[in-house]
């Protein structure tokens, strides 16, 4: 019974927040929580602990990615300046705000994680407060950890 329930008549009687003939599927939506307190970001159905996204467009363990989205970038623009150059609108707010993901600054836009890697990716170039151009990636991992990576 996967350690969630026991073994009656050869039958399992699973323990509270587990289902299935095995006990293998969590009834816990945890897993499925979104930065935004959704439940799959609104766009798909939490089952057995995971996100089964309903809308194409979106991906990843809770549905928040979306590599055609402009969205990603944008949404992480200010968070991404003040924390890699202490710039920008959130500059004042930016530890209160601006701590939802880890950060690798890196020497150079080779240097940034390339398409391919197992977790869904975006490509960023955005303006900063100078009218400069700076680049970044966003990816979220399967745990739901997000990863920037800046060019310094």
């Amino acid at each position: 019974c996967t350690g969630n329930g026991i073994c009656k008549c050869r039958v399992c009687e699973c323990f509270p927040n587990f289902t299935g003939s095995a006990c293998d599927c969590s009834l816990d939506t945890t897993p499925c929580m979104a930065s935004n307190g959704q439940i799959c970001n609104g766009r798909g159905t939490c089952e057995c602990g995971t996100c089964n996204c309903t809308d194409p467009k979106f991906q990843g363990p809770t549905c928040e990615m979306c590599q055609t989205c402009l969205g990603v970038c944008a949404e992480h623009k200010d968070c991404v300046q003040c924390r890699a150059f202490e710039k920008g609108e959130k500059k004042d707010t930016c530890s209160q705000e601006c701590m939802h993901f880890n950060m690798t600054l890196v020497e150079s836009r080779d240097k940034l994680p390339q398409p391919g890697q197992p977790d869904p990716l975006s490509h960023c170039k955005e303006k900063d407060v100078d009218d400069c151009w700076f680049y970044f990636t966003y990816s979220v991992n399967s745990n739901g950890e997000a990863s920037v990576h800046v060019v310094e």
